[in-house]
């Protein structure tokens, strides 16, 4: 993707009509219940309406993006798992027989499972993606993880794979060895947060391989001196080719007026490099759950965004998504199937 192809991208994105919203708030209120008894639910269903622009919200067509890729900074001791895991794991995603594929299939969304930097040369499957941009990323460590060029084409890479897909909601996930300490870089750079404070255990490393993260991120940040005006910059210098996937998959569900399920830390830590570039965006983020890792917290904060969902999970693959679309598809279901007082006969509050 070319700077001028992002730049057209990013003005597709609109701030929405809040007129909508104040519609559907007016269906809510006079359905058979009390003003507000279905909690966050309510605003899910308001949200919905105002995001797409619809009066009549509906998720008939959610699809899940499982964007993969490896990281040179595996090379630090930072995961409990060999990079090799990546590949291993990207061929049981396309057979069906990781978490998200059940999640997914319970929530009633299709799973979209693309390679964008895994290491490994994976055979072809008829349930994956290729969109390779390089066999995975440099070491952050000791150098900038991608070329600029690198970062725009994986973001168009995402951007892509939504066009393709045309959904009317979009889910975000991701699988590659050691993005936890990319998102956790990541997101020390884009909100000034202390490295420790935003890394954690990650793939459940132990407190020796926790110090080993910290201090690579420590060293990637003085290494690489990312400036938080240029989100292009920083992504290149401190990402992964799937989180720059990610990052496309969001903006181009922004632009598409639907809402987009943001997972866990490395779905988030994408999302803000997101909203960095066009703040408009921020608009169409649903926070499905809080993960267990601590940078999360620190990028819901910066993003404004209060989690549906606390289940400690901090598997990623798009699983707190699969639970999100779940819930977003009993909120608009109530907002469009439950009567209103005056089609059920039923007396209205006294006044």
């Amino acid at each position: 993707m070319a700077q001028a192809a992002l730049t057209r991208l990013l003005a597709r994105i609109v701030t929405p009509d809040p007129g909508v919203a104040l519609r559907a708030q007016a269906r809510l209120d006079r359905l058979t219940k009390p003003p507000g008894s279905l909690g966050r639910l309510e605003e899910l269903a308001r949200w919905a309406a105002r995001v797409t622009g619809s009066d009549a919200p509906a998720v008939r067509a959610p699809v899940i993006f499982t964007l993969a890729g490896d990281h040179g900074v595996t090379a630090e001791g930072v995961s409990a798992y060999p990079a090799a895991v990546t590949a291993q794991m990207v061929e049981n995603l396309c057979r069906g027989g990781a978490a998200v594929n059940l999640l997914a299939r319970q929530a009633g969304a299709r799973v979209v499972v693309a390679d964008l930097g895994v290491a490994a040369a994976l055979p072809a499957h008829p349930q994956l993606v290729g969109c390779k941009i390089a066999p995975g990323t440099a070491n952050l460590a000791l150098g900038p993880a991608m070329t600029r060029a690198q970062a725009l084409a994986a973001i168009e890479a995402g951007a892509e794979l939504v066009d393709a897909a045309a959904p009317d909601c979009v889910g975000t996930g991701e699988m590659g060895i050691g993005n936890t300490t990319a998102a956790s870089a990541l997101t020390a750079a884009l909100t000034g947060a202390d490295p420790a404070a935003v890394t954690g255990p990650g793939t459940g490393v132990d407190p020796a391989g926790w110090a080993r993260k910290v201090a690579a991120v420590r060293r990637a940040l003085a290494v690489n001196r990312p400036d938080p005006r240029d989100p292009i910059a920083v992504l290149a210098a401190l990402g992964g080719f799937e989180i720059a996937g990610l990052v496309g998959v969001v903006l181009a569900g922004a632009a598409r007026r639907v809402p987009v399920v943001l997972d866990g830390f490395i779905a988030t830590a994408a999302a803000l490099v997101a909203v960095r570039l066009r703040g408009e965006a921020r608009e169409y983020l649903m926070a499905a759950h809080r993960s267990a890792e601590p940078g999360h917290r620190v990028l819901l904060e910066t993003l404004g965004l209060a989690p549906y969902l606390d289940l400690g999970l901090r598997l990623g693959e798009g699983t707190g998504a699969a639970l999100g679309i779940a819930l977003l598809r009993a909120a608009v279901a109530c907002y469009a199937g439950m009567a209103t007082f005056k089609e059920a006969g039923v007396s209205e509050r006294l006044p």
